[in-house]
């Protein structure tokens, strides 16, 4: 139970270090918002109104209170949940563009991440257990050498050669513009439609890691004394490869999927660029861009709490499947 506890005080203590940079780190970017604002209203202008930034400021309704005053309002928004408006889409909240992209991040990001993560691991330990053979030998060159491309180059291959050169696939977006939002056909296989290009990219990569972790774990851990009197006791192999060898090798890839978990709230933003895929990704490209503070903050902001909540939930799941994690040992 002390475990549990402590690691629930880490969580308490690390979520305000995490809130307090994600208040800090947005302000230390230069430029004003106002300002690019105004610029971009006015591209042939080579000078700036000082009443139309001004004018600009008090409608966006940006802070002129020093930096120990904006934060203590800070964490009040934070404990009423609100956001404030975005810059970027003025008149439009931080929350209704979050809740716009969020469901399209999610569901990408976590069908490729479960597929991934159950691929990996098992092509991982079904290698480990015929290692040194023809199914290893292929298998983790094979995921090396994938390792090594960049996934972009590949994501914009597959938009060449799928999508303008063949016309397999729309070129980019969400969903086709006479498609309507809803639960109906139409647009729920025009979003799977617009999906599959950015899954498969995703899904090109998302197993590398799995599998490559859990073969040499399991590696290593049967060739462990408690695995050879596992054999000497006349286990069948089957058993000692799952019961003692997969069992315990996968908790190292349980913390890797957890922190993979709260990084779906980012989105993959490379992707989501060249797919034009209206993910939460793609957002926080567009609020770095333009200097959106509000919006910047919120999704950093969801993004570190999905990291620590599936941080927690995985030393949690160590706790369990692993006793002497809780003991110390």
């Amino acid at each position: 139970m002390i475990y549990f506890v402590r690691r629930f005080a880490v969580f308490l203590l690390t979520l305000w270090a995490a809130i307090t940079l994600n208040f800090i780190i947005p302000r230390l970017q230069p430029g004003d918002p106002a300002e690019r604002i105004v610029r971009r209203l006015n591209p042939n202008s080579r000078t700036v109104d000082p009443n139309q930034v001004e004018a600009v400021r008090k409608m966006l309704g940006l802070p002129d209170t020093n930096i120990f005053e904006q934060y203590l309002q800070y964490l009040q928004t934070l404990v009423r949940g609100e956001f404030g408006v975005s810059y970027s889409y003025f008149p439009f909240t931080v929350t209704h563009m979050i809740g716009q992209t969020l469901p399209w991040t999610l569901v990408l990001g976590a069908v490729t991440l479960f597929i991934g993560f159950v691929v990996g691991t098992l092509l991982g330990a079904w290698a480990a257990w015929r290692r040194n053979g023809p199914f290893d030998s292929v298998t983790t060159l094979g995921a090396t050498f994938l390792g090594t491309l960049p996934s972009f180059w590949i994501a914009l291959l597959l938009l060449y050669v799928c999508a303008f050169k063949w016309g397999w696939f729309p070129v980019g977006g969400g969903y086709s513009g006479d498609a309507q939002p809803g639960w109906n056909w139409a647009f729920i296989s025009s979003a799977f439609e617009h999906s599959v290009l950015p899954a498969v990219s995703i899904l090109l990569f998302a197993p590398i890691g799995w599998i490559l972790g859990m073969r040499n774990n399991m590696v290593t851990i049967l060739g462990d004394d408690y695995t050879r009197l596992a054999k000497a006791k006349g286990l069948s192999e089957r058993r000692i490869a799952l019961w003692y060898g997969a069992r315990v090798a996968v908790l190292p890839n349980v913390a890797g999927l957890a922190l993979a978990v709260g990084g779906i709230l980012g989105g993959s933003v490379v992707i989501e660029q060249i797919f034009s895929y209206p993910g939460m990704g793609r957002l926080l490209f567009e609020a770095l861009r333009d200097g959106d503070y509000p919006l910047m903050q919120t999704v950093f902001l969801f993004i570190i709490i999905g990291v620590l909540l599936a941080d927690l939930v995985a030393d949690f799941l160590y706790g369990v499947l692993d006793p002497r994690v809780r003991r110390g040992g």
